[in-house]
């Protein structure tokens, strides 16, 4: 098989948790698939706990990156949806069994196949063999299916669309499979990287949004991105006054938090989806709560390939892009360090110009 060398930032091991520069191999296309030029690749957090081992299925060496940007250069023979110098993103998959039942009905985030959809790095999202790995966007260039790569639609700004491509469509999917709409009450909880996301793509919905944030000093962003009310979440008053509100309450904190603080603020029939958060809750759900108001408490992950072009024509057309910080490849430890402690206002994106043109 012919391969190419691929210069990109990876981490080695979790004992430091540090990225390097690294050389990979990268695959030539095959028929069905195109080599995009990167250009830029958002920071999520699902990196910082991936290069940790956070979630005990690393493979290294792991190079993250699911936010990516690019250029076509090359297109295989049979492909017809591309062709060289489109501009085009990869999400968080880049590949599924394609025939179960998800699959079919174009929900490939949720593939039924043995090792399930293919994750852009870190190889397939239930990981059978050690041996294959995927890696990310931290690099220069990538090769995908063309069923797998999404078109950017003119208008959105390739320097800021990048996390629309996993923030966008995480927020997305669950607003879009719950109906949310005009005449609803929605409540973003965590005004981070993929609430400030969601806040403007209820709103763009028809829906009054309100944002839940712990931290008072976020209110003022919060308004800007379009809430109709602000929330402090450690205010336990305003917390009380608001139980029974909320038709749709999406929670966006990435790490274990109390989901029993938010349950109440659900009305019956209400329903309450944790996106961001890969692992159990801080203390057990109290199904009282939940069956007294005959509330639901669900989970969602991404959206699978024709939702995630849906949310970027959604978000052109709404003039809605994520707040973003642009920082170099070989500031990446430091943009990881910023997050860990939560000192990132919303969004970092990678130019890969930086990495192109180091030594």
């Amino acid at each position: 098989m012919q391969t190419f060398p691929t210069k990109a930032y990876g981490a080695t091991g979790s004992v430091f948790n540090k990225l390097a520069p690294m050389d990979i191999e990268r695959a030539a296309p095959k028929a069905d698939e195109v080599h995009i030029d990167i250009l830029y690749c958002g920071v999520c957090h699902s990196d910082l706990h991936q290069v940790k081992n956070d979630w005990h299925n690393t493979i290294y060496p792991c190079v993250p990156g699911h936010e990516i940007i690019g250029r076509v250069v090359e297109a295989g023979s049979s492909v017809t949806k591309f062709r060289v110098g489109d501009l085009v993103g990869v999400g968080c998959m880049i590949d599924s069994c394609g025939v179960c039942p998800a699959c079919q009905e174009k929900e490939e985030n949720y593939c039924e196949g043995p090792v399930s959809w293919t994750a852009t790095y870190n190889g397939y999202m239930k990981p059978q063999n050690k041996d294959f790995n995927t890696f990310g966007g931290y690099s220069t260039n990538i090769v995908v299916k063309e069923d797998f790569v999404l078109r950017i639609p003119e208008g959105l700004d390739p320097q800021a669309a990048a996390p629309i491509l996993c923030a966008g469509i995480t927020t997305y999917s669950p607003l879009k499979y719950w109906k949310v709409g005009p005449g609803q009450s929605v409540a973003v909880v965590g005004i981070g990287g993929l609430g400030h996301m969601a806040v403007q793509l209820a709103r763009a919905l028809g829906a009054s949004v309100t944002a839940v944030t712990r931290d008072k000093e976020k209110q003022a962003d919060a308004e800007k991105l379009g809430a109709h009310e602000v929330l402090i979440s450690s205010d336990a008053a305003a917390m009380k006054a608001h139980e029974l509100k909320f038709d749709f309450i999406l929670i966006t904190i990435p790490d274990a938090f109390e989901v029993n603080d938010y349950v109440k603020l659900a009305k019956r029939n209400g329903v309450i989806t944790t996106v961001g958060l890969l692992g159990p809750y801080k203390a057990p759900l109290d199904n009282q709560e939940v069956a007294m108001h005959r509330r639901s408490v669900a989970g969602s992950i991404i959206g699978g390939i024709a939702e995630t072009q849906e949310v970027l024509e959604f978000c052109a057309e709404h003039n809605i892009l994520p707040e973003v910080e642009m920082i170099k490849m070989q500031d990446i430890n430091d943009a990881f360090d910023k997050m860990q402690d939560e000192e990132v206002r919303f969004r970092y994106v990678i130019d890969m110009q930086s990495l192109k043109g180091s030594e």
